[in-house]
């Protein structure tokens, strides 16, 4: 099985630092992963011009391309954003947003996949709840199973805080923990319906 992840960040920073944790994690476990990194990536916000509805095509030539191709050929996928102004980054917007010509092709072409959050905030409650609801929210409109660790410490994903620094997401216990139990139950979801 292959799981595709999704690193949002503008920087090379935590978030990578994490999301690599997570697909590491994976791969001990027989997993096939791949990460997109955002960071010095070109990804344009959609136009919503409908293009992609009669030519089952976008129209903006980017490197959304590998995202498409990422989503497509994965069994299970991460969304890995630091917390922008109280929510996901604007990379993570756009590619959800231009994900509307993906399945333009195929309005089935996500469904049943599995789909897993983390959220990096730089303060301990700097709004990564909203960018886990967010992600849940994209996974259900695509028909993404989300799943989170459950109800003791990691409702909604795996959360974490930086303070903005590498260093200090390697001493947040709390985020390895929740990371954990998210992990666990990810893996169980893709090991009984994929």
């Amino acid at each position: 099985m292959k799981v595709f992840g999704i690193c949002a960040s503008p920087r090379k920073n935590t978030t990578e630092y994490v999301l690599k944790i997570a697909l590491d994690k994976l791969e001990e476990n027989g997993f096939e992963t791949e990460m997109f990194i955002c960071q010095a990536k070109d990804i344009k916000p959609c136009m919503h011009c409908d293009y992609c509805l009669e030519n089952k095509k976008c129209v903006i030539d980017d490197d959304m391309g590998s995202v498409y191709e990422g989503l497509q050929n994965s069994d299970g996928i991460i969304l890995a954003t630091p917390v922008q102004s109280g929510g996901v980054s604007s990379n993570l917007s756009a590619i959800m947003d231009r994900t509307r010509a993906l399945e333009a092709v195929d309005y089935n072409i996500l469904r049943g996949k599995i789909g897993m959050s983390i959220a990096v905030g730089g303060d301990r409650t700097g709004g990564q709840d909203f960018a886990h609801l967010k992600n849940i929210t994209y996974f259900m409109i695509h028909g993404i199973i989300p799943v989170s660790g459950g109800p003791f410490g990691s409702n909604l994903g795996a959360s974490f805080w930086s303070n903005d620094s590498l260093d200090d997401i390697k001493e947040d216990e709390y985020g390895i923990k929740s990371l954990n139990r998210t992990l666990r139950e990810f893996e169980n979801f893709l090991n009984k319906y994929i």
